[in-house]
């Protein structure tokens, strides 16, 4: 999911830029709301079980091409929009995702800033001529957080901070109990909301939200469009390098980031945030660090090695963020 939030920059810059534009974006139905803002668009929400196997991909060959859509972006790059490309021919541009700079950034050849894919995608928009440059983004008018109901009948005055503590990969997931412990520090002076997915992580919310004031879970009764409306109202978001992260920064929220296995050299830092908002594992102690670009591989000894990172340290910067 955090790369499809990462393309609504771009895709905003596009329709500024070129309001007269026709634009089609295909993505999953579960993202949907994610391009909610895009009123002029034509979201199609494509279901990836009615097109299994080469015949699959066939059929929405022929549906994509009976739009008479003129030009393909493809920022995911992957084996079945690579047969896609064959199919379409000519004005099919996909990204240029880096993967060997990539792949010596975790093997340790070596260490620093790539393209972020925030510069990626842009470069693959620009590819039909478009001219768009970054320094050109504006982010959209923040909603009114008064008028949304958990804040207006808890009459919260406080900052408001989300708090994402998941991720994929355990290797980029905070522990529970520091997490927990960052929660009871920060509660103290803000209000924390608490954003989370399936069963067992909102039942580790519950429990977490109880024993904390000023302390809400909304993980577990608001729709994924609600809870936009939430993120897009905070003063901080505190996630891993996860999908929340990205959620929050699309809208201009400020954005602190902890990191565990991965590192923000790769490229997948949140929208318009310095690098300073993002809190790295000392490679001193732990040298192999990018051990992969997704967090999915890692030596057994670096599994935890985001638990080295200090809550005071987190508190400190969110604080100073703040």
């Amino acid at each position: 999911m955090g790369d499809v939030a990462m393309a609504v920059p771009i895709i905003r810059l596009v329709i500024a830029q070129h309001p007269k534009l026709k634009i089609s974006i295909l993505t999953k139905p579960a993202y949907v709301e994610i391009f909610r803002e895009f009123t002029q668009a034509n979201i199609i929400a494509l279901d990836k079980k009615k097109y299994k196997g080469l015949l699959g991909l066939i059929k929405l060959f022929n549906e994509l091409r009976a739009l008479d859509i003129d030009s393909v972006i493809d920022l995911h790059n992957v084996l079945r929009t690579k047969f896609l490309k064959v199919l379409w021919g000519n004005n099919f541009y996909q990204i240029k995702k880096g993967r060997g700079e990539k792949k010596q950034l975790v093997n340790g050849k070596i260490f620093y800033q790539l393209k972020s894919t925030h510069q990626r995608y842009l470069e693959t928009f620009n590819c039909l001529g478009l001219n768009l440059s970054l320094s050109h983004h504006k982010f959209p008018q923040k909603k009114d957080r008064n008028k949304l109901k958990l804040i207006r009948s808890n009459n919260l005055t406080s900052k408001i901070i989300g708090i994402a503590p998941f991720a994929k990969h355990k290797a980029k997931t905070y522990s529970l109990e520091k997490t927990s412990r960052l929660i009871e520090r920060l509660s103290i002076n803000n209000t924390i909301l608490l954003f989370g997915g399936g069963a067992e992580e909102i039942a580790k919310l519950d429990e977490i939200s109880e024993n904390n004031k000023n302390t809400i879970n909304l993980a577990q009764d608001l729709s994924f469009s609600s809870q936009l409306d939430y993120i897009s109202t905070l003063d901080l978001m505190i996630s891993m390098d996860s999908a929340n992260g990205h959620l929050a920064a699309m809208y201009g929220v400020k954005v602190l980031t902890i990191w565990g296995v991965t590192h923000p050299y790769a490229g997948f830092t949140p929208f318009s945030q310095p690098i300073t908002n993002s809190i790295t594992v000392d490679r001193n102690e732990f040298p192999k660090i990018p051990t992969s670009i997704y967090g999915d591989k890692c030596p057994k000894v670096y599994e935890n090695a985001i638990n080295s990172i200090s809550v005071e340290e987190i508190v400190k910067k969110a604080e100073e963020i703040c």
